[in-house]
């Protein structure tokens, strides 16, 4: 026990030497595992217990509150894209190399601040989840959205408590812009298929973070090759977790946008070949001169064509199999249903 405790005090010994004074006595900066106890918490709410607790129950609409909690978001995070740019992204930080202000100078506090309640916006949108929970869309709720929104708060804490300002706050200047319009887009859905049948731009959404990933590896690795008085920790911390969203991004719009594509493509392509293999059989079935112009010859070399064309949409797109097997047998059993009420 003696141990344990001494190396708890070393700990927040070392945390105390190098922690900035400006924000390290605010609310949940003192230590790093309350927000890491918050995280787990979450991670357990949408994946243990939310479902659980909904799994007998019907659907809430939420629409109202929907409406109102992306307004916020909107707002929310206009108002911090617009602190970032006043706490020195506007025209006083430098691209290439910013160190950390670490004096009481009004843009310097400015940005402390922003960087505080940044943190705490990661908070807020936990409530994405919760909300989807609670409409049983639990199919949204994937391993990207439950990574994304449950580290994101642990890793931006780091951030204020050492290096509030700086370099590493691009991140949260292009999130912030991100979030824009990302809430924005959730907002106008909110209002229902009158509104939802304009909004074509959806998968710009996910181009769009995976585009700020990009941009922040970038900014942060050059200081890598760059002699910059900004630690090289945090260039390391800011640019893997970049690298790692942007791999599960970019898994996800492939599994969203591109392989159904590929999919709709198989499917126009099969049905092309049943047709042209349905009409040559109707062809050969309807000349009863020929040598094989019998109707049961006419109707089995149909089925073989239909057959062929089954096996070139199977074989065609090994990806799209287990979607195909799927809407196969959802549609035979949706028969099955209907022939029971009958």
């Amino acid at each position: 026990m003696a141990l344990l405790v001494n190396a708890w005090n070393g700990f927040h010994e070392v945390f105390d030497r190098y922690a900035d004074k400006r924000s390290t006595n605010w609310f949940l900066m003192g230590s790093p595992f309350y927000t890491a106890a918050i995280c787990l918490t979450y991670v357990y709410i949408v994946k243990v217990l939310g479902p659980r607790i909904m799994e007998n129950r019907k659907p809430f609409s939420l629409r109202n509150t929907l409406i109102v909690y992306n307004l916020f978001q909107v707002l929310f995070s206009c108002w911090l894209f617009y602190e970032c740019l006043m706490g020195g992204w506007w025209g006083e930080y430098s691209l290439r190399c910013q160190p950390v202000d670490y004096t009481d100078s009004p843009t310097a506090t400015r940005m402390v601040h922003a960087s505080w309640w940044y943190y705490i916006s990661k908070f807020t949108e936990f409530f994405d989840t919760f909300f989807f929970i609670l409409r049983k869309k639990f199919n949204n709720v994937s391993t990207l959205h439950v990574i994304h929104h449950g580290i994101m708060p642990f890793s931006v804490w780091f951030g204020v408590k050492f290096t509030p300002g700086g370099h590493s706050t691009f991140f949260g200047l292009l999130n912030t812009f991100v979030h824009i319009v990302m809430y924005t887009y959730y907002l106008l859905a909110a209002f229902g298929p009158s509104i939802q049948k304009y909004l074509w731009w959806k998968k710009y959404i996910t181009v769009l973070q995976m585009a700020q990933f990009v941009a922040i590896m970038v900014h942060a690795f050059q200081l890598l090759f760059i002699d910059c008085n900004y630690p090289r920790a945090f260039v390391w911390w800011i640019g893997m977790h970049a690298v790692m969203f942007w791999f599960l991004f970019k898994e996800f719009y492939d599994q969203s946008y591109r392989k159904p594509k590929e999919l709709a493509k198989a499917k126009a392509e099969a049905a092309k070949v049943a047709a042209a293999a349905a009409a040559a059989a109707a062809a050969n079935g309807g000349d009863h001169k020929t040598t094989n112009g019998s109707l049961k010859n006419g109707a089995a070399n149909g089925a073989t064509g239909k057959q062929r064309a089954a096996d070139y949409y199977i074989n065609g797109d090994l990806a799209s199999d287990v979607h195909y097997r799927h809407a196969a047998n959802g549609g035979a059993n949706g028969k099955a249903t209907a022939n029971g009420s009958a």
